[in-house]
């Protein structure tokens, strides 16, 4: 969640990776803040990182769920 002058609420986020993960091929979740989640490549902490609200968040969980599910 942002200011209005775009400033982070929580500055710090809480990085964590999936208890699933065996490589380095994967993202980090900050998932603390109650609007948003974010998510950052493991490989490049320094780069981008994606802000998705928690809605859009849970569908994908659910579609990567889905797609294990299936194959």
């Amino acid at each position: 969640m942002t200011t209005d002058e775009g400033e982070r609420v929580n500055p710090e986020p809480n990085w964590r990776t999936s208890s699933y993960t065996g490589t380095e091929n994967c993202v980090e979740v900050a998932d603390g803040d109650p609007a948003e989640v974010l998510v950052r490549d493991t490989k490049n902490r320094g780069g981008a990182i994606l802000c998705l609200s928690r809605g859009a968040w849970a569908k994908f969980v659910q579609f990567t769920a889905d797609g294990q599910r299936n194959r």
